[in-house]
């Protein structure tokens, strides 16, 4: 399983996989043809079904136009076999012949793989690749999931967790401050700002719950308007977790040393998912997204608190299992409705889980192993129609 680094990128919205991928599959390609006169972009799919929305166009563009003009066409029925967010470039010299091609798949997360690959071979950086491994490893040596992190990265981890918090908590105070309407003419009104306001006019729970919707409602505004954010695991899911550690440090007090454990505890639980199933939503839909993220954040809630690992497993498990089969709709195909308002509810429900969890003794019935073969099983029997090609669930209402 490689590095947490990995999972964590720190980029520009709205999405990891429709505009992190392609700006980087792009500006591969016209790195490869400086003298071009011309490059033709076509887009398949879930990437071209809603990349408009997810600003792909505006990405590739940045990176190949100051080459030269480009022109992009956008073909959503055609499904090339390897996955969903297919694109192939084209470069042509100045009498229109052709240079060169080259189709590339955007996987998840920023990832992308070139035609004729196999999936890029994973630098090993763990040697156990299942919670369950790793749990047996806390119980033997009685150490916690982030000193597993510790144990395996390099020590240059610390300081990439540091940049990741630093991002994160830039991107909450950032849409905390922001106002106005989000870009893509649905005409989507910020929202944290007030959210943020009305919660400090309450006391103790509400005023608890509604700090925490307005931070994650403020991450995900950022990540809809193109700003910097943290994948965790997703630019879709980027609210969750930024939006549980923020309020736990400014409202219990946790240090930063504490907050990057969590993180490390966090990035291990959805290095797993992404190893062994997928944190993509084009393809296996919202669950690996923020499903993933609310496990995530979860996870990290529970270490903070003291649990123990098998009650941070619980607590992951819940965060995972309780979005199973949640599909990839999005209005228009922006990273707007509904994925905002799911990013606010999924940081509630990791502070849920690991309520609930930690009045347990960690024991249960289903392991997180288990919940990520599921979410992997039931991603593959969703119908294209329900992950990220905006045909259906709430992205055809009118």
């Amino acid at each position: 399983m490689e590095s947490i680094k990995k999972l964590y990128k720190i980029g520009h919205g709205p999405s990891s996989s429709h505009t992190m991928g392609p700006l980087k599959a792009a500006q591969e390609f016209g790195s490869r043809y400086p003298e071009a006169a011309s490059f033709i972009v076509t887009l398949y799919g879930a990437l071209a079904g809603t990349g408009k929305g997810h600003m792909t166009d505006v990405a590739i563009l940045s990176a190949l136009q100051p080459i030269a003009p480009t022109t992009i066409e956008w073909q959503p029925d055609i499904f090339l076999p390897f996955h969903p967010n297919g694109m192939t470039f084209k470069a042509f010299n100045s009498e229109g012949l052709e240079l060169g091609n080259d189709t590339v798949f955007s996987i998840g997360g920023g990832d992308i793989i070139h035609e004729g690959e196999e999936r890029p071979p994973v630098k090993e950086v763990y040697s156990m690749n299942t919670i369950s491994d790793i749990l047996a490893w806390t119980d033997k040596t009685g150490k916690s999931y982030w000193e597993y992190v510790d144990e395996c990265e390099d020590s240059d981890v610390w300081d990439y967790l540091r940049e990741v918090w630093k991002v994160m908590k830039e991107s909450v105070e950032r849409g905390i401050d922001a106002e106005g309407v989000l870009p893509g003419g649905l005409g989507v009104r910020r929202k944290a700002v007030s959210y943020y306001i009305h919660a400090t006019g309450h006391t103790t729970s509400l005023r608890s719950r509604g700090l925490l919707y307005a931070y994650a409602l403020a991450v995900s505004e950022e990540n809809a308007s193109g700003g910097k954010i943290v994948t965790a695991p997703t630019c879709g899911s980027s609210g969750v977790l930024p939006a549980v550690l923020y309020h736990l440090s400014t409202s219990k007090g946790f240090s930063d040393k504490r907050i990057f454990r969590a993180l490390a505890t966090a990035g291990l639980f959805g290095s797993v998912v992404k190893y062994n199933a997928s944190v993509s939503g084009a393809e296996v839909g919202c669950q690996g997204e923020v499903g993933v993220a609310c496990a995530m954040a979860a996870a990290a809630a529970t270490q903070l608190f003291g649990g123990t690992p098998a009650q941070i497993e619980y607590s992951a498990e819940m965060g995972l299992e309780h979005h199973l089969g949640l599909t990839c709709d999005p209005v228009c195909g922006l990273v707007q409705i509904p994925c905002i308002e799911r990013n606010a509810y999924a940081a509630a429900r990791a502070l849920d889980s690991n309520l609930y969890a930690s009045f347990s003794d960690g024991h249960h019935s289903v392991s997180f192993d288990r919940i990520v073969e599921v979410m992997k099983q039931t991603g593959h029997d969703l119908p294209s129609i329900y992950k990220e090609t905006a045909q259906g669930g709430l992205a055809i209402i009118k």
